[in-house]
C-alpha cells in the first residue's frame, strides 16, 4: 500500500558543514511538507539497529561509526508519491553520478558521506519513521 509519507535524515557530514537550512529549503521547495523533525544524535547502538539490514556488508562498521559521530536531523515528509519523489530529489548515492539540482549533487562529499538518507520503500518509511518519532511527535 502506497503512502504519502517518507523518512529522511540529514547526515552528520551535512550537519557539520552547516547545510541543514539549504537542504530543508530544497525539501520544501520540492513540495514536501515536514510533519515531524528533530535534531538528535544516534548512539552506536541506535545506528547499529537502524542499519541492521546492512550488517553483513563490508561498509557496515564505517556506516555505524559515521552515523553516530555527530548530530543528525531526522524528519518525516509528506507529499503525494513521497518515497519516489524524494528519492529523485536526493539523487544518486554517488554525488558524482547524481543529477544536477539534487540534494546530493549540491551537498554530498562522497558515496560514504552523502548528506542525506531517504527511505527506499513505503514499508521502510513507516519503520524508519517509527524508529525516530513517537506518534505524538508526528503532525
Amino acid at each position: 500500500m502506497a503512502t504519502n509519507r517518507t523518512f529522511t535524515m540529514i547526515k552528520p557530514d551535512a550537519v557539520e558543514a552547516g547545510h541543514i537550512g539549504g537542504i530543508i529549503n530544497m525539501i520544501t521547495e520540492g513540495g514536501f511538507k515536514i510533519v515531524a523533525m528533530k535534531l538528535t544524535q544516534l548512539t552506536v547502538r541506535d545506528a547499529q539497529k537502524f542499519y541492521e539490514v546492512h550488517k553483513e556488508r563490508p561498509f557496515y562498521g564505517e556506516l555505524v561509526e559515521f552515523m553516530s559521530r555527530g548530530p543528525i536531523v531526522a524528519a518525516i515528509l509528506e507529499k503525494e508519491n513521497a518515497v519516489e519523489d524524494f528519492r529523485k530529489l536526493i539523487g544518486a548515492t554517488n554525488p558524482a553520478e547524481a543529477a544536477e539540482g539534487t540534494i546530493r549533487k549540491k551537498y554530498a562529499k562522497s558515496i560514504g558521506e552523502n548528506a542525506v538518507h531517504g527511505s527506499d520503500s513505503d514499508e521502510n518509511a513507516a519503520i524508519e519513521s517509527a524508529f525516530h518519532f513517537a506518534g505524538r511527535e508526528q503532525f
